[in-house]
C-alpha cells in the first residue's frame, strides 16, 4: 500500500516486531484508534500480512532492527510520508538466537551466568537493547516535530533487579544473563531516555505484558495475547501519561 502523503492531524506511530504477538496487538489498538501505524517487520511479507488483516490504517515496512539501513530506510519513508512520527514503540524482542521458539527451561539451561555462551549474549543483545538504542536515536528528529511525542519500549518483569532481588519472587530462577538481563539493561536505556528526553516533552516509559503466551517462550506463558497486550495497548495510547515509569499488568513494577 502506497503512503499518503497528506494526513491532516492524523498520529504516526511505527511499531517495531509487529507481525506478530504483543506488537502486533498495539498495531491493532492504534489502528482502531485513528493512528497511522506503521508495521515493523524482518520479512517484509510477515508485515504486510500482518497490516493486510489489521486494516487500512495500517501499513508494512521492513524494519530488522539489527541493521542500521533497515532502520535508516523506514525513517526516511515516514518522513517523506508525514514528516513527523508521535510514538515509537520498540517492541521488537528476541529471546535467544536461534530460529525456533524454545522452552523457558531450554532457555534457561543455556543461559545461566556460569555458562552462557557470550555469542549468544551478544546475539539477543543487540536486538533487546542496541536495536533499541539504534531505533531511537534515529528516530528522535522526527519525533521532535510531535506536539505529543512519546516512546514506549516493550520490557519484562524478569528486568527488575528489586523484584528478582526478593527471596520470595517466584520467577528467581528464570533470570538469566541472555535474555532477563538483556531487559534490565533495556530499563536502565529507558531511564536514560527519558531524563534526556524530558525537558523536551517526549515521554520514555517502559512496560511489561506479564508472562504471555507468545513465541518468545515458546508459548507457555499463563496469559493469553489479548490478557497480556492490555497493559503495553494502555501505556502506548496514554498521550497525557507520566515519564520514566516502568509499569505492568498489576500496575507499577520496580526498577
Amino acid at each position: 500500500m502506497e503512503d499518503q502523503t497528506f494526513t491532516g492531524n492524523r498520529s504516526i506511530a511505527l511499531v517495531t516486531g509487529a507481525n506478530q504477538g504483543v506488537g502486533n496487538e498495539i498495531a491493532k489498538a492504534l489502528a482502531n484508534n485513528g493512528y497511522i501505524v506503521y508495521v515493523g517487520s524482518r520479512k517484509l511479507e510477515n508485515g504486510e500480512k500482518a497490516a493486510a488483516e489489521i486494516g487500512e490504517n495500517a501499513k508494512a515496512i521492513q524494519l530488522d532492527v539489527t541493521q542500521q539501513q533497515t532502520i535508516k530506510a523506514a525513517i526516511e519513508r515516514i518522513n517523506l510520508a508525514h514528516g513527523h512520527l508521535d510514538l515509537l514503540v520498540n517492541n521488537a524482542g528476541i529471546s535467544h538466537s536461534g530460529p525456533s521458539p524454545i522452552s523457558p527451561e531450554e532457555m534457561m539451561a543455556t543461559g545461566r551466568a556460569v555458562n552462557v555462551s557470550l555469542d549468544e549474549v551478544r546475539t539477543v543483545w543487540e536486538t533487546n537493547v542496541f536495536g533499541v538504542i539504534s531505533m531511537t536515536q534515529a528516530a528522535l528528529p522526527l519525533l521532535r516535530k510531535s506536539s505529543a511525542a512519546r516512546i514506549v519500549n516493550v520490557s519484562s518483569g524478569l528486568g527488575s533487579l528489586t523484584w528478582i532481588s526478593d527471596p520470595e519472587c517466584w520467577a528467581r530462577e528464570n533470570f538469566g544473563i541472555v535474555y532477563a538481563a538483556s531487559k534490565t539493561a533495556l530499563n536502565a536505556v529507558t531511564v536514560a531516555f527519558a531524563l534526556e528526553l524530558e525537558k523536551e516533552g517526549i515521554k520514555v516509559n517502559a512496560t511489561s505484558p506479564g508472562y504471555t503466551a507468545t513465541a518468545l517462550n515458546n508459548f507457555q506463558g499463563t496469559d493469553s495475547l489479548e490478557v497480556g497486550s492490555r497493559e503495553p495497548v494502555r501505556v502506548a495510547l496514554e498521550t497525557d501519561g507520566p515519564t520514566g515509569s516502568f509499569t505492568g499488568p498489576e500496575g507499577s513494577l520496580p526498577w
